[in-house]
């Protein structure tokens, strides 16, 4: 899910919210945050504003 979360916030190109992420797989949005945390966690996402995410360098 994590890889699948990441690849979409590729794809956008600008920060994106949980929510639309969830839309774009066909999951909740629940699952969606969970790997939002899990990345975070690795360090391969952050967050430039609340409840936006993007990828990082």
């Amino acid at each position: 899910m994590e890889e699948k979360v990441l690849d979409a916030m590729k794809k956008a190109g600008k920060p994106v919210r949980p929510g639309d992420i969830a839309k774009e797989l066909g999951v909740d949005s629940k699952e969606v945050s969970k790997a939002i945390d899990a990345l975070k966690k690795a360090g391969k996402v952050h967050s430039p504003k609340r409840c936006y995410y993007e990828p990082t360098a």
